[in-house]
Order: C-alpha cells, then sequence, then structure tokens
C-alpha cells in the first residue's frame, strides 16, 4: 500500500534574470500545484534579478545564488564572475543535498546553470526549457545531461539531440489570455473610439528605443491617420514621448509608460508592434495578433532576429530592423492596419504556430520523470 510519504513530490525550478525565463517557470509551477497541490516547489534564482522579488509574489520559496553573467572581454568583474560561479556550485550542491529533489527543471538564466548541472552529476533527472528558436549557451552546456528538452520551436532540431527534444511550446501568462472584458471596457479603459484601427506599440517595461524614434519620427502621420496608436514607450522613454504627442495636439495617441491591462491591450489591438521576444511572440500567437516584430540587437546571440524569421518564413508576421524603424515602421504599421486581407493572413498564420496549455504539457513531462524515476 503506498503512504501519503511516498506520493509527495519535490521539484525544485530553477532560472530567471529576465520576465521571459521567470514567467514561463512560474507559470509551470502554479500548473504543477494544480496537478498535485501537494507537490512541494523550491525556486533557485541569482540574487538581485526580478526572481528576488517575484518569485515570493507568486507564492512561493526562493533560494539565491550569488552569480552574474560573464561579459565577452577579460575584466576584473569577469575574474569575480569566476569566483561566485565556483560558490553558486557549492551552494547548488548545499541545496540539492538539503531539499532532495525528485526532479530539476531549468528554464534559462544564470542561476539554472549551476543548479541543473549538479543535479544531473548527482543523477536526479533534469528537464530543460528552452523559449527561443536558437538556445542560449547555458542550455546548450545542459543538453548533454538533461533528460528532457521542452521548446516551442522544431528549429532547436540543429544544437539539441533530437530524441530528448518534446514540441510543448512556451507558456504564457494566463490573465492575459484568459480574459472576459466586453468591447466596452476596452474602449473605455483606452478612452477609443469604436470602429476605429488600433495599432498598439510595446517596448517592455525599460522601453524600445528603436521602436519609440520610428514612431516619434512620423508622429505627424499618425496624428492625420484614422487609427488609434495605444503607446507604451517605457517609463524611460515616457516624458518626452508624452510632451511630442502634446505638441501635435492628437488625441488619437494614447502614450503609457507602462500599461496595467495588457489582456485589454492585446484585445484592443488589430495589429501589434513588438520586440521579438519568446514570451511575447507566444502570447501573440496564442491570441491570433497580426504583429510588426522588431528584434533586440542587444541580446544573446541575436535570438530575436531568430524568434522573429522562423515566423517570417511562415508568412506570420512582419520583420522590420532595428536600424530601419525612422524609415519604414509607421508607413509599414499604418499601410498593414488598413489592409484587411493581410491582417487575416498574418493572423490565420501566426495562428498555425501556437501551442496553447504549454504550462500544463510541461508540468506532466517533469511528474513523468518522476514516475519514470
Amino acid at each position: 500500500m503506498k503512504t501519503d510519504k511516498m506520493k509527495h513530490k519535490k521539484i525544485i525550478i530553477s532560472g530567471g534574470g529576465t520576465g521571459g525565463h521567470l514567467f514561463p517557470a512560474i507559470a509551470v509551477a502554479q500548473a504543477l500545484k494544480r496537478l498535485d497541490n501537494r507537490t512541494e516547489i523550491l525556486f533557485v534564482g541569482a540574487k538581485g534579478k526580478i526572481e528576488e522579488k517575484k518569485v515570493p509574489e507568486a507564492g512561493f520559496d526562493i533560494e539565491l545564488l550569488n552569480i552574474r553573467g560573464f561579459g565577452r572581454k577579460l575584466s576584473f568583474e569577469n575574474i569575480k564572475n569566476i569566483a561566485r560561479l565556483i560558490g553558486s556550485l557549492f551552494k547548488a550542491n548545499r541545496i540539492l543535498r538539503k531539499f532532495k529533489p525528485d526532479v530539476v527543471a531549468g528554464f534559462g538564466g544564470y542561476a539554472s546553470g549551476p543548479l541543473a548541472f549538479i543535479a544531473a552529476l548527482k543523477g536526479i533527472p533534469v528537464l530543460i526549457q528552452e523559449q527561443n528558436s536558437y538556445p542560449g549557451i547555458t542550455n546548450r552546456i545542459l543538453a548533454k545531461k538533461a533528460s528532457k528538452i521542452c521548446t516551442a520551436y522544431n528549429e532547436v532540431k540543429k544544437y539539441f539531440p533530437e530524441d530528448k527534444i518534446i514540441l510543448t511550446g512556451n507558456p504564457v501568462r494566463k490573465k492575459i489570455i484568459d480574459t472576459d472584458a466586453e468591447k466596452n471596457e476596452v474602449l473605455s479603459f483606452f478612452n477609443l473610439e469604436p470602429d476605429k484601427k488600433v495599432i498598439l506599440s510595446l517596448g517592455g517595461s525599460g522601453g524600445a528605443k528603436s521602436i519609440n524614434d520610428g514612431i516619434k519620427s512620423e508622429l505627424k502621420k499618425i496624428a492625420e491617420s484614422d487609427v488609434f496608436l495605444i503607446w507604451q514607450t517605457g517609463k524611460n522613454y515616457f516624458s518626452e514621448s508624452l510632451e511630442e504627442v502634446k505638441k501635435t495636439g492628437a488625441e488619437n495617441i494614447k502614450v503609457y509608460d507602462f500599461i496595467s491591462r495588457m489582456d485589454l491591450a492585446y484585445k484592443a489591438a488589430d495589429l501589434v508592434i513588438s520586440r521579438a521576444g519568446a514570451g511575447t511572440v507566444s502570447e501573440l500567437a496564442i491570441l491570433e495578433k497580426p504583429v510588426i516584430l522588431v528584434p533586440s540587437p542587444n541580446v544573446a546571440e541575436d535570438h530575436q532576429t531568430k524568434n522573429a524569421r522562423a515566423l517570417v518564413e511562415k508568412n506570420a508576421a512582419i520583420l522590420i530592423n532595428d536600424n530601419q524603424t525612422k524609415d519604414k515602421l509607421v508607413n509599414t504599421a499604418l499601410n498593414l492596419v488598413n489592409n484587411p486581407q493581410q491582417l487575416k493572413i498574418l493572423s490565420e498564420n501566426i495562428a498555425k504556430t501556437k501551442m496553447p496549455d504549454a504550462d500544463k504539457r510541461i508540468a506532466e513531462e517533469i511528474l513523468d520523470l518522476i514516475k519514470n524515476k
């Protein structure tokens, strides 16, 4: 007869550093709890990063490693990072000895490497989740030792052992995709007019300079159009952008440093302008939103461009390079949002790439590792 103790599951989830790594990890942790509320989950993240605050807010315990990413040039900071890495490996070993997990799930980011590496050496099953079409160096190193690799892109077969790959999709924020908001609520929140086309421009919490510069260079054209623009500038560019809009007197340009109700913003949008982070791309696919992607060039291995090209090859998105926004962004957006046929094609094609319930599917793969341990 099985006892409760035998059924008790203990899982470590490692990763973070950015929302792109952390929010999928939290979504999977929540899915694990829905599947079996008795499951004990411990997060391991990097000290001073987003997970230090967001994981406790989500109701989970967290241990922190003093670790940072390595720069590309030889420097005193990189020498300190070597010492931090060695210290993190020892602390990861102590965490594993104390918590005794059945499985470790790594979601990328600085802390994911040491924890998953030591776990694999100890014979603990390791699952890694790769959000991008071009994997980061941490996951490429861990792939040799991982039992399973969950991903959203077939393209990763070039970099990982094919027999370990499971196509699950990327977990997305349920509060964004499961909204039941009515149209009147959307119109009221953004002070929009019914039956007018809406472009939503996103740049993340900090903002995307090239996207903002592209819009600012053509504010007069937007102001004179019959289109509404919901413009999330990011906190770094908000004041300057708001002043520029005030000069035009435009009432069809709504400027925000941060949008608290992204569910309403997505629902309002006929067309989205965005960076090409894996989480955002997955949300857009599930919501079937036509999108112009402006990949950030300032990310590891230029993975955003590779994410964008994976969609462009399927005629599921438009790509504008970071250095082309002033010349192309606004004209392309205004022409596209007024072309219902092209919007329909992009919407239908991006919808074909969506993989819903990724959080549950990854959680089930983690539990399956325990069952087959």
